[in-house]
C-alpha cells in the first residue's frame, strides 16, 4: 500500500486515505448497479400456499413474468388454475395457468399496471412469483407453445 505524509504529519495521509475509501465505495456502487441492470429480472412478489386464495395487490411495469410451480404428493388428484385480475376495476382479465400435475412455467405479460391472482387449487402445493422483466429480455424471451390465456366470456 502506497503512503503519502506531507511535511505537517498525518493530515494528509488520512485525506488521501478518505479519499481512497470514498472512490472505492463509489466503485463498487456502480459495479453494483451494472451487474443488477445486466441480470434485469427481479421478483416483485412471491406467493406460496396448499389452497385457494385471492393475493395481495402488486404493481409492475411491462413487461412482466408469472412464474409458477406445482407440485404435491396426489399427482393425479392435483389441480391448479391462477386468474389475473385488475385491482383497480376487479375485472379478470384472464386464466394464466391451468394444470393438473406437477409442473411449472412461465406466462410473460407486456402490460403494466396494479393486479392481484385468484389461485384455486385442489390437493396441491403451489409456488408464484411475479417478476418484473427488462424490455431486452421480453425481447429474448421464446414461449413454449401453449394454449392462449382464456379470456372471459362477455
Amino acid at each position: 500500500e502506497m503512503c503519502i505524509r506531507d511535511r505537517a504529519g498525518t493530515g494528509r495521509m488520512k485525506e488521501l486515505t478518505a479519499m481512497r475509501t470514498t472512490w472505492i465505495i463509489g466503485v463498487a456502487t456502480v459495479a453494483l448497479l451494472a451487474v443488477t441492470a445486466a441480470y434485469g429480472k427481479s421478483t416483485v412478489r412471491e406467493f406460496r400456499g396448499t389452497g385457494n386464495t385471492e393475493t395481495a395487490d402488486f404493481v409492475v411495469e411491462g413487461p412482466w413474468l408469472l412464474d409458477w410451480r406445482l407440485d404435491g404428493r396426489y399427482r393425479n388428484m392435483l389441480r391448479l388454475e391462477v386468474w389475473v385480475i385488475d385491482s383497480s376495476t376487479g375485472q379478470v382479465i384472464g386464466r394464466a395457468v391451468r394444470a393438473d400435475e406437477p409442473n411449472n412455467g412461465v406466462r410473460l405479460f407486456e402490460d403494466g399496471g396494479t393486479y392481484r391472482l385468484r389461485i384455486s387449487s385442489t390437493l396441491a402445493d403451489w409456488r408464484v412469483k411475479i417478476q418484473q422483466l427488462t424490455p431486452e429480455e421480453a425481447e429474448q424471451y421464446t414461449p413454449k407453445p401453449q394454449g392462449p390465456i382464456l379470456w372471459p366470456q362477455r
